[in-house]
């Protein structure tokens, strides 16, 4: 069966600032069964509209059992299990893919960071709490947002330096960082981390 025109229900349309267009538990759903999009680049788009609040997990899963007639909705249900709204950013999705498909252990993300007065001072992209190591996705954007007027990008480098530092004071952590670059090459990447996790297993153990 092929499907040339889905029938749109009350609830799949919405107006936004008088703009009428289809709601985001449909768009997500749309997305991830097309023939032309992967996992990775429907986690993409799912967990950004997760993240924005516009649609979730449980309206998904009964979206997508609703429409279990579509072609090409086979891999919702391992999207699904992988999606999550706490992931921020496009390269914070990429890299929870990038566990998955290279079967290391997910991460939790978002990770609350706390001081010895139990106040929260920072969070972290992921972490494996029980490993003692997080992760942090060093995109152009961390640095560009942290600009305004009078600063400078070295400022803002040392700035995330010092946070970095005191992080590792505060829990005794390692740091794994990763950019775009790696994520162009996934397999070296995925070596290093699990050399990490493997190291701090070691030491936990």
């Amino acid at each position: 069966m092929v499907q040339h025109r889905g029938a749109l229900g009350d609830e799949d349309v919405v107006t936004t600032n008088g703009l009428t267009h289809t709601s985001g538990t449909r768009a997500a759903l749309e997305v991830a069964s097309m023939p032309t999009i992967d996992l990775e680049h429907g986690l993409v788009v799912v967990n950004s509209l997760l993240h924005r609040g516009v649609t979730t997990v449980e309206k998904l899963a009964q979206a997508a059992d609703e429409a279990a007639h579509w072609p090409y909705t086979l891999s919702i249900p391992r999207l699904l299990a992988l999606a999550d709204g706490r992931v921020e950013t496009v390269g914070e999705s990429r890299t929870l893919y990038l566990c998955h498909i290279e079967r290391i252990p997910l991460p939790v993300p978002q990770v609350a960071i706390t001081d010895h007065t139990g106040l929260v001072f920072a969070r972290v992209d992921f972490a494996w709490p029980d490993l003692g190591v997080f992760l942090e996705f060093d995109g152009k954007i961390k640095y560009q947002g942290a600009l305004v007027d009078g600063t400078d990008v070295t400022s803002v480098v040392l700035a995330e330096k010092r946070r970095e530092e005191r992080i590792i004071e505060a829990t005794g952590w390692r740091v794994i960082r990763i950019t775009w670059a790696d994520l162009a090459h996934p397999e070296r990447i995925a070596e290093r981390i699990r050399t990490v996790l493997a190291a701090a297993a070691r030491r936990a153990g």
